[in-house]
């Protein structure tokens, strides 16, 4: 599903990613991890086309991303990746389910399609009930179950989630780590996650561990 091949990127002097090598499988759960500093976001933000590297190559779905232009990379990124960030990014102005369409509304779906899948993926991470609430109203757990329902409106290819529990409690944190592996069981997503939390990690089908802009 992903492929990357000797991927560079640096930021003025600062050579964040030395030759990252590295292929996910369709269906994988696999976690990277790594001290601060080691590139794990940065190869994160590069998988999901928000990044460019100065040189390597990237494959996703068969596609390379890295030859398309702006609008098409858009389109792209918006049919094809979904991705969870530590902080959920809900727009407060809306309720749940309206944060959950928006991603399938921009790619210009049907309207009542986008709907049916919201309600779908909703009464999915247990928050039906929850639907016309604002995400002011949500716990953080809530939050960020809508958040992942948001990255799924368009059944990506690839979820892509950074940090995904950081920012919670143990409770929320330990159900939000369940619904990953859900993901997989019921809908085969291929998902990447950068980590701190090692529990988590040991969850993953495979555990990646970078250093210092390379994979260990």
């Amino acid at each position: 599903m992903i492929q990357l091949h000797d991927i560079h990127k640096s930021f003025g002097e600062l050579e964040v990613l030395k030759g990252v090598s590295l292929q996910v499988s369709r269906g994988e759960v696999v976690a990277i991890v790594g001290a601060s500093g080691a590139g794990k976001t940065t190869l994160l933000q590069i998988m999901g086309t928000l990044s460019r590297p100065d040189r390597g190559s990237l494959i996703i779905d068969g596609c390379n991303p890295l030859t398309l232009g702006d609008k098409s990379l858009s389109q792209f990124r918006n049919a094809r990746i979904g991705f969870v960030f530590q902080f959920h990014h809900l727009l407060p102005e809306f309720t749940a389910f309206e944060n959950v369409c928006i991603p399938g509304l921009i790619g210009r779906r049907q309207r009542a399609e986008v709907e049916r899948h919201a309600a779908e993926l909703l009464e999915m991470m247990g928050l039906s009930h929850r639907r016309d609430h604002k995400p002011k109203q949500l716990s953080g757990g809530e939050q960020q179950r809508v958040a992942i329902a948001r990255a799924l409106i368009n059944s990506p290819k690839v979820l892509l989630a950074d940090e995904p529990s950081g920012n919670l409690d143990t409770r929320n944190k330990e159900e939000i780590h369940r619904l990953f592996f859900e993901l997989r069981d019921k809908l085969g997503q291929t998902t990447v996650i950068v980590t701190h939390d090692e529990g988590l990690a040991a969850m993953a089908d495979r555990r990646i561990v970078m250093s210092d802009g390379l994979i260990l």
